[in-house]
């Protein structure tokens, strides 16, 4: 499959034949897989006190004749704390037990527990390949939303790594006809979470994927682009070819790239 070459002034050229990585069958399955597993890397384990609401001494004996037995008192067998007493008559107050006010909870969450999640090297490999040939079918991606040019699919020129000015990332941009997706992406709305009040209250769409052949120059022009992402080749993962675990991001590739996959 070959595609054609555009500049930064959207013109063709010459055109590049696409390495077999792009020829892939889709696998939903296998990238929903490998999605899960990134975002498990990044979950903080977390839990409660081991000791929380198990900090005082509490206990109920229930034999007939032993000193500070509940036998006889009409009682549950709670493990009750003694508050004050007179003679052998307590003054009991339920403690300890999951059935008790201020008591520990029965079932906590464990900050032992393992999040991590493993997946073997060629079902991520299989899946990163499925993603980028998914990035080459326009129906996949006009399917997730991106609004893209009439010639896509297509491959951008080097010079594209040497912009080091965010205003002619933007000109180059209208140029290769991604102007209604920049503008879709350029509207935020507020999230629908508790991450209002953390910091990040506004999401925005994701936009075009940037895959350069190396850290270059158009890493640091075009990240304050919002929905835009840059990746060099040899770390292209999953979730940024297919953000929410669905495959067909609109994805540029530099003739770099290309190499280097």
């Amino acid at each position: 499959m070959k595609l054609p070459v555009l500049n930064l002034q959207g013109s063709r050229v010459g055109e590049k034949e696409l390495p077999a990585v792009f020829d892939t069958p889709l696998r939903t399955d296998i990238i929903l897989r490998a999605n899960l597993a990134i975002d498990s890397h990044e979950r903080q384990p977390y839990g409660t006190d081991a000791r929380a609401g198990a900090k005082s001494a509490a206990k109920l004996s229930r034999r007939r004749r032993k000193y500070k037995t509940a036998y006889g008192h009409g009682i549950s067998r709670s493990p009750r704390k003694i508050m004050s007493r007179n003679g052998e008559r307590m003054n009991w107050r339920g403690a300890f037990a999951p059935n008790t006010v201020g008591g520990r909870m029965a079932f906590p969450p464990s900050a032992e527990k393992i999040w991590f999640q493993k997946i073997n090297d060629k079902e991520r490999r299989l899946a990163i390949r499925s993603a980028l040939a998914a990035t080459m079918k326009k129906e996949l991606v006009t399917g997730r939303g991106h609004n893209v040019p009439a010639n896509y699919p297509f491959i951008i020129s080097d010079e594209f790594e040497n912009l080091n000015k965010t205003d002619s990332v933007l000109i180059a941009f209208e140029k290769l006809g991604l102007s209604n997706e920049l503008q879709r992406c350029s509207v935020r709305k507020i999230r629908a979470g508790k991450g209002k009040n953390r910091g990040r209250p506004y999401v925005h769409k994701k936009g075009p994927l940037l895959v350069v052949s190396a850290d270059c120059k158009l890493v640091a022009s075009a990240r304050n682009i919002p929905g835009v992402d840059i990746i060099p080749a040899n770390r292209v993962n999953t979730r940024l070819l297919a953000p929410g675990s669905k495959p067909g991001r609109l994805t540029l590739f530099t003739q770099g790239a290309v190499e280097k996959l």
